[in-house]
């Protein structure tokens, strides 16, 4: 890991930008985090739109969690966004998508497939990678959250990687049967948000993923509105979920 650029802000949050592999990157800390006092890590995975594009959305995020609840964020550029390499199998794939989704015919399962199931292959690792560089700083300790992002990564995430304690999901995007078979082996505490009006999102898709899951704890948070409709006040239930089984 490189890191490019710090900054600390008025809140105390220290934010610094990086690179691994040629995967850009930014990691949040609360200025108190040290040696002597480390902190517990949250992955914030971004949405299909690049770091560029949600940077202020996902800052917020995690100079709240580091300002009010001590904790370190950190996130990656997903695979085939922003400046890295496209992926020719998911750009076909969005391609047919929109040619389905215009001509109003249901995605196939194979459409979907290939649309989120390459990212996910080659984003579990990165995360993994980044996770043991991560969890290498002395100011950082674990344990590790993971937060948002595309939900299918967030799902393998939990059922690959023991390191992962507790995860916040968003729903909205779409589903393999492949993660929902994951998805029954997960037993990590589970919060999962979903935007009931969501224009974009199979409702009853998420709903099946979430009955799916197989751990002992988890909660559905559904709202009214949109997808850009969440109310503020699941940033606070979110830090608070996380406080339950990070601290």
């Amino acid at each position: 890991m490189r890191f490019t650029s710090e900054q600390r802000f008025d809140d105390d949050v220290i934010e610094r930008e990086f690179t691994l592999d040629g995967i850009p990157g930014v990691l949040w800390t609360p200025a108190s985090a040290s040696a002597s006092a480390p902190v517990p890590l949250i992955l914030i995975g971004l949405p299909p739109l690049g770091l560029q594009k949600t940077y202020a959305r996902v800052a917020g995020r995690a100079r709240y969690y580091a300002a009010q609840y001590g904790f370190a964020s950190a996130t990656i550029e997903l695979p085939g966004m922003g400046d890295r390499p496209r992926l020719p199998e998911v750009e076909q794939a969005r391609a047919d998508m929109r040619r389905v989704l215009q001509a109003g015919e249901p995605l196939t399962d194979e459409i979907v497939d290939a649309l989120i199931l390459p990212l996910v292959d080659q984003a579990v690792p990165e995360w993994q990678a980044t996770m043991d560089v991560l969890l290498a700083l002395p100011e950082i300790d674990g344990p590790v959250g993971y937060e948002g992002g595309v939900i299918s990564i967030g799902v393998r995430l939990a059922v690959t990687d023991p390191r992962i304690k507790a995860a916040g999901l968003f729903a909205g995007s779409f589903i393999p049967a492949a993660i929902v078979e994951d998805a029954r082996e997960v037993g990590i505490p589970l919060q999962v948000l979903l935007q009931w009006d969501d224009e974009g999102n199979d409702r009853q898709a998420s709903l099946d993923l979430f009955d799916a899951f197989g751990s002992k704890e988890k909660t559905l948070h559904a709202n009214t509105g949109g997808h850009t409709g969440v109310p503020q006040y699941e940033l606070d239930a979110g830090a608070r979920f996380f406080t339950r089984h990070l601290k």
